[in-house]
């Protein structure tokens, strides 16, 4: 690494090599200076004003904004230095809720932490008593702006890291705050519950929304028969709530203490990932022999479905069709469990742990609950679950590891390394290198898809089929993709996307950790794993070939396909918004054009112009035979159905119609005018 120069930090003369900021400089000299605002892979805020030093020539200065130079002369540690950094802290202490003891980051609050440190033993700030309404509407996230701080570190990693930018600061002056547009709830904006903004937020203003009232309340139900997944990502960070080395696999004490806590069966979710692996990969080299919806996305991470959903509804037919590991989990276990335990279908209740916040909206989707039953009933994050087992006074460190639960709790290697950026894509090159080649694979590392570059391409040829591929983490970066395909740029076969950066393993449900290196380590011991296992190809995997020959029928078969495969429609950003073009003073009939992006494209304006044309001159009463009848039609502008890829949209009525034209909107309207005016005409 090039040298630059030195500054002289307290003293000691520390070489610049290639830091952008005078703060990582200091912090190279082991020196950790306090700051709320700072993360290295976001840009420069400079917001919290802790991370101050007194700076020659210059004075006091953040130093996290400052590019180092040879000479400088830095003291992080005057009395000047020491009395701005406990006054602001007491300033943020004066706005923040202090509700410590009942607070969800009580015992990993970087404000408690700071607090401590800076011997800060009152604050002597007028406190502000107004709250302000917590918005707890998500199934994933709940905000409490009372807590925020205004770091701004998630409406950086929102934009930044996910360009989505569903939060951001509102309003001026002593009045800002971070909320979504229009002081909406996370549920109605654009936020594809993700989990990042969890990750970085220093307090508890952001945490992943608790269910753990409602899996106690199953547990203590004698006619209830409650079982567990448990994800890859979740026993390699579990262990960091309970004074643990960071990467500590903890699946034997996880097992244990869940059984303690009143779990009937504990199974493994990289059982259902070996099963997804036989599901997408056969589904993929199906597409890539007949050149049909290339590249094909995975499909795992429900906050890019969301993602995509949103702003690529175009790319939906490309996306797999199967089902997320959970999903196909909750679905298998409907299907065998009871039959197997001897129970009731009534009294099995499935809970997933998830180092992910966007799971907990997955399982409440429409398509995952059938006849009022969802496929899975809770989702427990994994800091949700270490609270569970924290208050059972459980001494997590001293269990006894035990084994899953048989047939749903055994996996390869292959399953295990999902939790991990391009782990899905070396699943399915494991895989797809048997089916295509017809040799057994030896080597089964495929590291060209491993490491944390945002986007990673990779080459390679299974047998006489060339195959290229993309793994992306972090939405911006499969935006870019995205992009690539749309206009025609992507000559990829298969592309990876996972939401968080370092994929499921930076879950938002994941305890949040202050050490820089905690992803690659989480990640290294995911590989450990699958390298301690005997098997480490899905195909393998004894169980998921049984519940084929029992239950499942052919790979991508008719069953199959019912348990294990799903759809996707794009999704309306803009909640319950409609401008209305004709009113009337009692409409009977109401006729909504989408006019959103897509169908805009798509000739919707031109669509409405006609629609609206049609009402106002012709004569709507020569269909029913008496007069007034125009006066009872309203005609507006919607924003979205939510089925983008099949527009233009209308709806008349109760009528949608997709693929609009003005001749099949115009016959709908003829037809509802004679329904209706039949019933006026009988009341007159």
């Amino acid at each position: 690494m090039e040298t630059k120069g030195t500054i002289n930090i307290d003293g000691m003369n520390i070489p610049i090599e290639n830091e952008k900021n005078i703060l990582e400089v200091i912090r190279k000299a082991e020196i950790e200076l306090p700051t709320f605002c700072y993360h290295s892979h976001l840009s420069t805020y400079g917001a919290c004003r802790l991370c101050v030093c007194d700076i020659e020539g210059m004075g006091i200065q953040a130093t996290c904004t400052i590019a180092p130079r040879d000479g400088m002369v830095v003291k992080t540690n005057t009395e000047e230095v020491r009395k701005i950094r406990k006054i602001n802290l007491e300033l943020l202490l004066a706005s923040h809720d202090i509700s410590c003891p009942s607070c969800a980051r009580s015992n990993n609050c970087k404000l408690q932490d700071l607090t401590r440190r800076l011997g800060v033993e009152k604050v002597r700030f007028k406190k502000n008593e107004k709250l302000e309404p917590v918005d707890n509407q998500s199934w994933s996230i709940i905000h409490d702006p009372n807590k925020c701080v205004l770091c701004g570190d998630c409406v950086r990693v929102c934009k930044e890291i996910q360009s989505v930018g569903a939060i951001d600061f509102v309003n001026r002056g002593s009045k800002t705050c971070v909320a979504p547009a229009f002081l909406k709830s996370l549920k109605d904006v654009e936020c594809v519950y993700c989990g990042q903004c969890v990750s970085v937020c220093p307090v508890g203003a952001l945490i992943p929304k608790p269910e753990t009232e409602d899996v106690w309340k199953a547990i203590h139900d004698p006619d209830k028969y409650v079982v567990a997944q448990i994800a890859p990502a979740v026993r390699v960070a579990m262990g960091e709530g309970f004074d643990m080395e960071v990467g500590t696999n903890t699946t034997g004490q996880l097992v244990a203490a869940m059984k303690k806590m009143g779990f009937d069966q504990v199974y493994d979710t990289s059982f259902s990932a070996d099963l997804t692996i036989f599901e997408e990969a056969t589904e993929f080299i199906n597409r890539k022999l007949k050149g049909e919806r290339l590249p094909q996305f995975t499909s795992c991470c429900p906050a890019w479905v969301k993602f995509s959903e949103q702003y690529y509804p175009e790319l939906l037919p490309n996306l797999s069709t199967c089902k997320s590991p959970q999903q196909m989990f909750g679905s298998v276990a409907r299907e065998i469990l009871p039959k197997l335990l001897g129970i009731r279908p009534d009294q099995l209740v499935i809970v997933s742990v998830m180092p992910c916040t966007a799971k907990k909206f997955e399982a409440k989707r429409e398509e995952f609950i059938h006849n009022g039953i969802p496929e899975v009933d809770h989702v427990l994050s994994t800091e949700g679950l270490g609270r569970m087992i924290h208050e059972t006074g459980i001494q997590f460190k001293k269990l006894t590891p035990e084994s899953f639960d048989l047939p749903l709790g055994f996996k390869t290697g292959a399953g295990v390394i999902f939790g991990n950026t391009g782990g899905v894509s070396e699943a399915v090159l494991r895989f797809a290198y048997e089916k295509l080649t017809g040799e057994t694979l030896l080597d089964y590392d495929f590291k060209m898809v491993r490491g944390t570059d945002g986007i990673r391409r990779a080459e390679l040829e299974l047998g006489n089929v060339k195959l290229k591929l993309a793994v992306a983490h972090g939405l911006a970066n499969a935006r870019q993709l995205c992009e690539d395909v749309k206009e025609g740029k992507s000559d990829l076969d298969i592309i990876e996307v996972m939401s968080c950066p370092g994929g499921c393993i930076a879950g938002g449900g994941q305890p949040v950790s202050f050490d820089k290196d905690f992803r690659e380590k989480r990640t290294q011991a995911l590989y450990n794993v699958d390298k301690q296992l005997q098997l480490h190809k899905s195909q393998e995997n004894p169980y998921v070939k049984e519940l084929y020959q029992m239950t499942l029928g052919e790979v991508n078969g008719e069953k199959a396909h019912e348990l294990l495969h799903t759809h996707y429609h794009g999704r309306k950003r803009i909640v319950d918004q409609q401008i209305t073009i004709r009113n009337t003073e009692q409409p009977k009939i109401e006729v909504c054009i989408c006019v959103g992006t897509n169908c805009f494209l798509k000739g919707s304006q031109h669509l409405l112009k006609q629609m609206m044309d049609y009402v106002t001159e012709n004569k709507l009463e020569d269909i029913v035979g008496f007069e007034g009848q125009d006066e009872m039609v309203d005609v507006k502008a919607t924003f979205c159905f939510e089925r983008c890829d099949r527009g233009p949209i209308a709806r008349v009525n109760d009528k949608i119609i997709e693929h609009a034209t003005f001749e099949s909107v115009r016959e709908a309207l003829d037809e509802e005018v004679r329904r209706v005016g039949k019933k006026l005409s009988k009341t007159t």
